[in-house]
């Protein structure tokens, strides 16, 4: 029986493989098959029955046995249609998995993908982040050209989503598309310039390496986000840290001079005889970067100083060397490497030390970044020579860069040290590293003096040993370091004349024979009895050597013709007839020097010349060194060939660009308020220069307190004062207290303002102030008690009597008094605020706009009876809440029974919301019509919140959804504020967009009933008369909405900014619908 079950086993195992790719044998251990034991080969049955259940719970288990599947490797493509159904699946977690199944799968099945293609659409605006992220995710991995506007859509919308997950997945969908349809990068630009605004540590590292992948030259894009990357560094995610500094190593070396100018200038003041061409030209550049008439040693004198932008990176960047990433240490360690000053570099070395303990793979690209940065900078690591000590358990590679890095360290303070751990190593019984060793000792004997000779006797001695690999590389070694000195090393060329015998690797012999060819002078008796022991057993040698006895045959026989010369024919006609074309070419190339004729060839007159001139010695070096043309701790570097997608690192700049494309210039607070005092400081008669000596302790402390302001004004316009100096001393005295009063009252209002907003606010109250001078300069007390109680009162407090500064407007009481009029009301009062007549002198505030309010039907007769239900928004503060939006619900009874009982019953509303009942209606006789007040927190979204309406007789369902401009109260402010908070809302909080109004809508009046009537606002003044500027915030979280319409022409550009990017993105929509659409009286 155990046999038969044995053998039943092995015929099983002998079936061929399925054509998912595996056999019978992964059925049995498939984490998702049914048993061990399986009477049929239908594969993946029981998956495939589980997903098209009905529980979510046989989905759920399915789903998560396909994962596991294939994160082990395994082919699950044939389920993909069972599992493409389930993309519509209610229930989360079985939606999540089939995302990151299809992701996987996605690009192979792209058919059954396209089917779905609605789904992911309609998953895009899912409440849920994950399952928006992962739509997008899986719409970016189907590689079909069709849907790449789908996908374009889809990235401009995911960019703006209130989520920083599903921005990522956008900055990482951004080059799949490129790479689909590389004609989409101008579009994609702009979608990147959005995302490098963003703020959010999530998306920046991302937002980098889409810039990288699709447009790495545009490093306009950078300049303005440089800081803020800066700053954000620290706080980034460890993959976008390695990513961000690797681009900001390209950015620093193209727009900062070199750090280490002074350094050069340092090494070039070596004595005269000792100064190199390296700082010779170093020297030169210095010249011209500077003027072309400074001599050398001003140059030298001249000190740098960095740029506060070079060292803001190295500053927030040194903090990540204790990143337990070895990637973060690695791209901080390049940073410094290829940017830094030379006096700062060593600040890596303890960092990039402590990441060898890490693993071998990880040791091997640490170590070789270490052994390039100690053929520049050796110092910074000698202090930590015994970390690079070899150690047994090390596999080779690391072994051989270990010995790299010892050979580059050597100096002659620590030679002795590394010498006697060399020894050690030249006994190991790997023979590739023994090889290495004894390539490093001359390659330290070369380098170092003092310890050749020793160096060369101790190689000598290894000749003897009884590893052939150690004698022949012994061997090489000798004879590269006998090229340096050959006169001093008779003894040595005479030992390894005697060693041809014993040597048996081909490379040892050929290289004793080369030495004894090229330096036979020196051993006149020994080289022809070399040459006749060659002779002899040249049928048998390998071809390297042949080559050699060849040259060693004509040299002895140019320079001892009568021993040699019938040993060279020997062996010239020996090589004539010899297996290999290279040996019998060069036989027949080298008989022409040497066998005399009748007529001797023009070559042999040149023989010795030719064979017996003096060579250069071979330079001995690292082979890292050519690895320094690479970026550090990049794969190129690493294979030391350029990789796909590898960029050059730059070359430093000779004058460093304009440092001014960092700055992001805030619109500057002083020149809104100065420019009315502008005009009127034209008028001062040149007789005022005398008051610059000559004026009284009155005007001096006048002129101190506006020094801030004023300061900045004469530099732009140089214009003065209109009013005497008689008037100014006479009053100065008012104006000091009242400044005094007004900055203590705007302290206690705004303790967070600066001392520009401070400055540009008392600047505003002298413009109130002046006018009502000129005209009522009998009352300068009324004037103070007004901007008192303007300053310290709330925004329900601004109805005052402004009699004293010109008449008010007839219609204001009117307006406000009309029920079925929407105005621009501040917040807490039902009466439009009146600009100040000083203000509107200068500005664009249009008065009087009344715009009708919009009715809603929410309830129609025909459908429930004969009962009508309408709704408005009312636009004021509401009684139940500040945060509730107040509507006003209009019953209209057309049936032909009273209703009894009308209330709000169940209330259906989205997470946050809030539904105020609105007190309940006892009767509603048959033609009768009331009103009532609700109020609903919307919870600043466009969500509808759901309710019934019932009474005895009837329910109904409903629901209402507020348009984004009713879920705004107006906001009051100055330009100088505005100002100031949309700069601060900037980036990703903006949006822009331009079009071409209709012709009846491009008056002011016509711009600010478009946009009254799209949104709950308040207009701010604009001293630009082309420029409207509105301000409100949101109910629920008081969110700042500001909102700017510049006309141009027939062109209108509007920008919102809003903290909330939704509601910022459908206020747009909004406001650009109210402007395209005509006027009803058009």
């Amino acid at each position: 029986m155990a046999g038969n079950g044995f053998q039943a086993s092995s015929y099983a195992n002998d079936r061929p493989p399925s054509s998912t790719g595996s056999g019978e044998g992964d059925v049995s251990t498939d984490p998702a098959s049914s048993g061990f034991f399986t009477s049929d080969f239908k594969k993946h049955e029981d998956l495939k029955t589980m997903l098209d259940s009905n529980k979510d719970s046989l989905k759920l288990e399915a789903m998560k046995r396909i994962i596991g599947m294939v994160a082990k490797g395994k082919d699950a493509s044939d389920l993909f249609p069972p599992v493409v159904k389930n993309v519509v699946s209610k229930n989360l977690e079985v939606k999540k998995l089939v995302y990151v199944y299809l992701t996987r799968y996605a690009e192979e099945q792209q058919d059954l993908a396209l089917l779905s293609i609605s789904t992911f659409q309609r998953a895009l605006k899912d409440p849920n982040q994950l399952i928006r992220a992962s739509a997008l995710r899986v719409l970016s991995s189907i590689r079909v050209s069709v849907i790449a506007p789908i996908m374009m859509l889809a990235i401009k919308e995911a960019v703006m989503d209130m989520s920083p997950y599903v921005r990522k997945t956008a900055a990482h969908a951004i080059p799949k598309l490129y790479s689909l349809d590389p004609e989409t990068k101008d579009q994609l630009i702009e979608v990147l310039d959005r995302l490098l605004g963003d703020k959010t540590t999530l998306v920046a590292g991302s937002a980098i390496q889409a810039f990288v992948e699709i447009c790495p030259e545009r490093i306009d894009l950078i300049h303005k986000n440089y800081r803020k990357l800066c700053n954000l560094l620290v706080d980034v995610e460890e993959w976008g840290q390695v990513v961000i500094l690797n681009m900001l190593t390209h950015y620093c070396r193209t727009q900062f001079v070199t750090p280490n100018q002074d350094d050069q200038q340092e090494e070039s003041e070596l004595p005269f005889y000792g100064s190199s061409d390296k700082d010779s030209d170093e020297d030169s550049d210095g010249e011209e970067r500077g003027d072309g008439d400074k001599k050398k040693k001003s140059e030298k004198q001249s000190t740098y100083i960095m740029d506060p932008d070079h060292r803001l990176l190295l500053r927030q960047s040194k903090p990540l060397l204790n990143s337990r990433n070895a990637a973060v240490v690695m791209a901080v360690a390049q940073l410094y490497h290829h940017c830094a000053p030379k006096s700062e570099v060593g600040s890596v070395a303890r960092s990039l030390i402590r990441l060898l303990r890490c693993h071998r793979e990880i040791q091997y690209v640490v170590l070789s970044n270490i052994a390039t940065m100690t053929n520049k900078r050796r110092g910074i690591f000698e202090p930590y020579l015994k970390s690079f000590y070899v150690r047994s358990s090390d596999p080779l590679h690391v072994k051989l860069l270990k010995l790299e890095i010892l050979t580059s360290l050597a100096t002659e303070t620590n030679i002795s040290t590394i010498l006697r751990e060399f020894q050690t190593y030249v006994t190991s019984s790997d023979k590739e590293f023994a090889a290495a060793t004894i390539q490093a000792i001359g390659r330290c004997a070369s380098s170092i003096a003092e310890v050749t000779d020793a160096c060369l006797n101790g190689l000598v001695r290894l000749m003897s040993n009884r590893d052939e690999a150690v004698v022949a590389e012994s061997v090489v070694v000798i004879k590269k370091l006998l090229q340096m000195r050959p006169s001093e090393h008779k003894d040595i060329i005479t030992y390894m004349a005697k060693m041809v015998d014993k040597i048996t690797v081909p490379m040892a012999r050929a290289s004793i024979l080369w030495l004894i060819g090229e330096y036979s002078e020196r051993v006149p008796k020994i080289a022809p009895d070399v040459l006749r022991k060659m002779a002899k057993n040249f049928v048998n040698e390998e071809d390297i050597v042949k080559l050699q006895v060849l040259n060693l045959s004509v040299k002895l026989c140019i320079t001892n013709h009568k021993q040699t010369n019938l040993l060279c024919q020997y062996v010239l006609n020996l090589a004539k007839y010899d297996q290999n074309y290279d040996i019998r070419d060069r036989s027949r190339f080298l008989r022409q020097f040497v066998v005399t004729s009748n007529k001797p060839s023009a070559l042999a007159k040149y023989a010795k010349k030719i064979f017996l001139a003096t060579k250069p010695a071979p330079v001995l070096e690292s082979h890292f060194n050519s690895h320094d043309s690479y970026q550090l701790g990049s794969l190129s570097h690493l294979l030391n060939m350029k990789a796909t997608g590898y960029q050059d690192l730059p070359e430093w700049p000779a004058v460093a660009p304009d440092t001014s494309v960092r700055n992001v210039e805030l619109p500057p607070v002083w020149n809104e308020n100065r420019e009315p005092i502008r005009g009127k400081k034209q008028k001062q008669p040149a007789a005022d220069l005398k008051s610059f000596y000559s004026s009284s302790d009155d005007d001096d402390d006048e002129e101190s307190s506006e020094e801030n302001s004023d300061e900045e004004s004469e530099k732009d316009g140089g214009s003065e004062e209109e009013s005497d100096e008689d008037e100014e001393s006479e009053d100065s005295s008012k104006e000091d207290s009242d400044e005094d009063s007004s900055e203590e009252e705007s302290e206690e209002a705004s303790s967070s303002s600066s001392s520009e907003e401070d400055s540009s606010e008392e600047d505003s109250d002298k413009d109130v102030k002046k006018p009502v001078k000129q005209s009522k300069s009998a009352k300068p007390v009324n004037i103070n008690i007004v901007k008192e109680k303007v300053k310290v009162s709330g925004v329900g407090d601004l109805l005052l009597d402004f009699d004293d500064m010109g008449p008010p407007s007839s219609s204001s009481s009117n307006v406000a008094a009309s029920s079925s009029m929407l105005t621009p009301v501040a917040a807490g009062s039902g009466i439009v605020v009146q600009a100040n007549p000083a203000q509107a002198h200068s500005s664009n505030i249009v008065q009087g706009i009344t715009v009708p309010s919009k009715t809603y039907e929410l309830l129609n007769r025909l459908s429930t009876g004969g009962l009508t239900v309408t709704y408005k928004y009312t636009r004021t503060i509401s009684i139940f809440s500040p945060k509730m939006v107040s509507l006003e619900l209009t019953f209209t009874n057309a049936g032909e029974a009273p209703l009894t009982g009308v209330k709000i019953g169940e209330k259906k509303p989205q997470s946050g919301m809030e539904i105020h009942d609105f007190p309940e209606i006892a009767s509603l006789g048959v033609g009768a019509c009331t009103s009532v007040l609700m109020g609903i927190n919307f919870n600043d979204t466009t969500q509808s919140a759901g309710f019934q309406l019932v009474s005895e007789q009837k329910t109904f369902s409903v629901t209402i959804s507020a348009p984004v401009g009713e879920l705004l109260q107006p906001r009051t402010m100055g330009e100088t504020e505005f100002k100031s908070q949309q700069a601060k809302l900037g980036g990703m909080n903006e949006n822009r967009e331009s079009c071409d109004i209709v012709e009846n809508k491009r008056t002011p009046e016509g711009i600010c009933i478009s946009v009254l009537s799209a949104s709950n606002v308040l207009q701010v003044p604009s001293s630009d008369p082309e420029v409207f500027n509105f301000a409100a915030h949101t109910l629920a979280s008081t969110s700042m909405v500001l909102i700017s319409v510049k006309l141009s022409g027939k062109t209108a550009k509007i920008t919102v900014n809003c903290e909330k990017m939704v509601i910022g993105t459908m206020l747009l929509k909004d406001l650009k619908k109210a402007l395209l659409s005509p006027s009803p009286s058009s």
